[in-house]
């Protein structure tokens, strides 16, 4: 595969857990200047003394052209591409944060999977709401079957930079793109950040499946309904339906609901093995089952749009209502039967 083509520019990470680490290693390798910004002082502090994050990806050494910072105006001074790879629910915080200190004017590219609670805004409508409509041509979003420890370990991967702007998704594709990691672009921005977010309520249902030991028979049922349910929600928010055929949609589908890496297959799993919800998600040591709060979130974009979500709407009550998981299940199998392809808006043979 070619290299990278725009070595030495200055690309600076917000947020420190697996994937953002991830992510400001990937661009160090590729000869840029990468910073990686703490929270505090004494978390960069530790970040530098350990030369690894070893909270998170303990065992994969910084490059030297990495620089974990607490200091936002000195990491964006001069900086080509701003990573915001925080939890969706705090990316509103974390833009607000540094947008004092963004002078130059970098592509803002969101790396993270979830919707919005309360408002059920993609994460690129939270970075333009915040930083003005005059921004909204330098907003990408980066999406695809990413799994950290293995794209960290440099096994091969793939992933899809979209923006409205295809200079901009290009632009980005050339940052990133070489190696072992393969960069792809996409003009569908609301379908492809669509496809992140959704997917992980299909994770955690997946998950669920093989915390009760469903087999393998219902977990690709599940699969495979659940992409055709996300799909609908898409295209009925104006999204293009081949963009969940793609690496963003079935590819990252097909990732996270396998992997025992994937945080939402593993949450659902142990929901399913009788812990609460409060309990699993202490047991991920502060990383985020981003599928938890989407699928609240979900399911009130598909009541806007008036979509049918079954899976999604089963997955709620568990979480937020106390419905029993092989409840959940037994509903989705108890539906009305209906006809596949109809379900997906094509229309019947005459």
């Amino acid at each position: 595969m070619a290299g990278v083509e725009e070595p030495g520019a200055r690309v600076a990470v917000v947020g420190t857990g697996s994937w953002g680490t991830t992510l400001a290693i990937l661009a160090a390798r590729q000869g840029h200047y990468a910073t990686l910004i703490a929270r505090t002082e004494a978390e960069a502090a530790e970040l530098r003394s350990a030369g690894e994050n070893r909270r998170f990806l303990a065992g994969f050494p910084f490059p030297p052209n990495l620089t974990p910072t607490a200091d936002i105006p000195s990491a964006l001074e001069g900086c080509d591409l701003l990573m915001m790879v925080v939890p969706s629910q705090t990316m509103r915080a974390n833009i607000r944060n540094v947008k004092p200190h963004i002078t130059e004017s970098p592509i803002i590219l969101s790396a993270a999977k979830g919707l919005e609670l309360g408002t059920s805004l993609r994460m690129s409508e939270v970075l333009v709401e915040e930083l003005g409509p005059e921004c909204s041509g330098q907003v990408a979003a980066l999406s695809g079957p990413n799994l950290a420890r293995e794209i960290v370990a440099n096994r091969p991967a793939t992933t899809v930079v979209a923006a409205n702007d295809m200079a901009v998704a290009q632009r980005v594709q050339r940052l990133m793109n070489g190696g072992r990691f393969r960069v792809y672009t996409n003009p569908d921005l609301l379908g492809v950040e669509l496809c992140g977010s959704l997917k992980n309520i299909i994770a955690v249902a997946a998950g669920m499946a093989d915390g009760m030991e469903a087999g393998d028979s219902a977990k690709a049922a599940l699969i495979t309904r659940g992409l055709a349910e996300i799909a609908r929600l898409g295209v009925a928010a104006g999204a293009s339906l081949f963009t969940f055929a793609g690496l963003a949609g079935l590819g990252d589908l097909i990732a996270t609901c396998a992997s025992p890496l994937s945080r939402n297959r593993t949450f659902g799993q142990e929901l399913a093995k009788g812990k609460t919800v409060e309990q699993v998600l202490a047991a991920l040591g502060g990383q985020v089952a981003e599928g938890v709060t989407t699928t609240a979130a979900a399911r009130e974009l598909a009541a806007r749009h008036d979509v049918e979500m079954p899976i999604t709407e089963q997955l709620y009550e568990v979480l937020f209502e106390g419905k029993q998981p092989l409840a959940g299940l037994n509903a989705l199998l108890m539906r009305e039967p209906t006809d596949e392809l109809l379900s997906l808006g094509v229309p019947p043979p005459e």
